[in-house]
């Protein structure tokens, strides 16, 4: 019993090592430096230094955006400031510039010239191919109108005049946006203008992303502009139009270097060309009262550009725990190499059998009854003098190390 437990605390206060092999191949070692030369690249230039490994992130951003529209445009012979055409008038995130509105009352049956611009003309065989059209706002006379110093005209229609002409003085309206973003884990607070920018500076700038990247005036063409699009072609049935606000902030560096960013989109690409719900419209009411007190209302169906400002965005800053663990799983991969090398080695080179027998050594286990059988074939050989001692001498051996089998 006391020479079990001897071996145990003996094998328990142990130190073990691994046994290496150096092997002298130019082709293995060129691609174990090679394996291991890919792995620190990646994670230095990928994992640390562009998907910043090394920090905490925190992407529950806390936004609220304020707008304002200004800008003075006509429609329905009547000039059209921001009351009549900015639906919600609360200055939300998401509002809506009115480019087109039917509104049945002043109309009379008549001949009138048409508004779209399909139906443009030189000639008034220009118009004869348009007869039965539906996308018309009458029926097509055939029968071109054109003005005294004008070279093209538009078709005549018979219906009710005047027809719908599109507000495209929304082109000049300017947008102003007022978004402040928090990062609540690093109780950051920032603002999408600088706070010396002053009044005046605002009210004379205009955003642009290379010579005015934070001013927070947007011009209404330039924004349709960078989404490739024109009030052209979003008046007369209205689109979805989004902008961005990006705030990607290393808060490692100073603060001030965490700045908002602008990207603008069409939202409802997907349905530019769709037959079925194409662009955006709406209808609101406007209600009166007789003398009687007989309540009546006017119908009103507007298409509008609909913006929708979007605030996206995360920060970053450096954190021991994630740095440590990245660290670990750098160091672990670089042992990826010499997976890769074993399995060249053992299975692909002219020199595996001998590296076989170099890597692995295999050690018979000597249990009792081996040890029994042994010192009674040395008790009967007659070349032992001293059987017994010997006997006594290998079960000493046996009682420390019986529990190693391999080596």
């Amino acid at each position: 019993m006391s020479s079990w437990l001897s071996g145990w605390i003996t094998d328990f206060f142990t130190y073990e090592t691994t046994k290496s092999v150096v092997v002298k191949s130019w082709s293995v070692g060129i691609i174990n430096r090679i394996v291991q030369l890919f792995i620190i690249t990646y994670f230095v230039g990928w994992v640390f230094i562009h998907e910043k490994a090394y920090q905490v992130t925190e992407t529950g951003i806390e936004s609220s955006v304020m707008t304002k529209v200004k800008g003075f445009g006509y429609h329905a012979n009547r000039v059209m400031d921001v009351a009549d055409y900015v639906f919600p008038p609360q200055g939300a995130g998401v509002f809506c510039i009115m480019t087109k509105l039917i509104i049945t009352e002043n109309q009379f049956e008549g001949k009138c010239a048409e508004s779209v611009d399909m139906f443009s003309c030189k000639t008034d065989e220009d118009c004869h191919k348009h007869f039965g059209s539906v996308l018309a706002n009458g029926v097509i006379t055939g029968v071109c109108l054109k003005s005294s110093n004008n070279s093209v005209g538009m078709c005549e229609v018979e219906g009710w005049c005047p027809t719908d002409v599109p507000m495209l003085e929304v082109n000049n309206f300017t947008i102003f946006i007022k978004n402040s973003i928090r990062f609540p884990l690093f109780n950051v607070t920032r603002g999408n203008f600088p706070s010396t920018m002053t009044s005046e500076q605002i009210k004379k700038c205009t955003y642009h992303p290379e010579t005015n990247p934070f001013c927070p005036i947007f011009r209404v063409g330039d924004v349709l502009k960078y989404t490739g699009q024109n009030v052209a072609g979003l008046a007369k049935k209205g689109g979805e139009i989004g902008i961005n606000i990006q705030w990607k902030c290393n808060l490692d560096l100073d603060i001030e270097y965490c700045v908002p960013k602008y990207s603008f989109t069409r939202l409802d690409a997907p349905f530019a060309k769709n037959a079925v719900s194409k662009g955006y419209n709406f209808r609101f009411a406007k209600y009166f009262k007789t003398e009687n007190g007989t309540d009546f209302r006017t119908l009103h169906k507007a298409y509008a550009i609909r913006f929708d400002v979007m605030v996206t965005g995360n920060a970053g800053k450096f954190d021991t725990i994630p740095t440590l663990i990245n660290l670990v799983a750098a160091f672990t991969s670089i042992g990826l190499g010499t997976v890769l090398c074993d399995i060249i080695l053992l299975n692909f080179l002219k020199g595996a059998e001998q590296y076989k027998a170099k890597k692995f050594e295999e050690v018979m286990t000597m249990t009792y009854s081996r040890f029994l059988s042994l010192c009674l074939f040395l008790w009967f050989t007659p070349r032992f003098s001293s059987q017994t001692d010997l006997c006594n001498s290998l079960y000493f051996l046996l009682s420390l190390s019986h529990t190693h089998c391999t080596f």
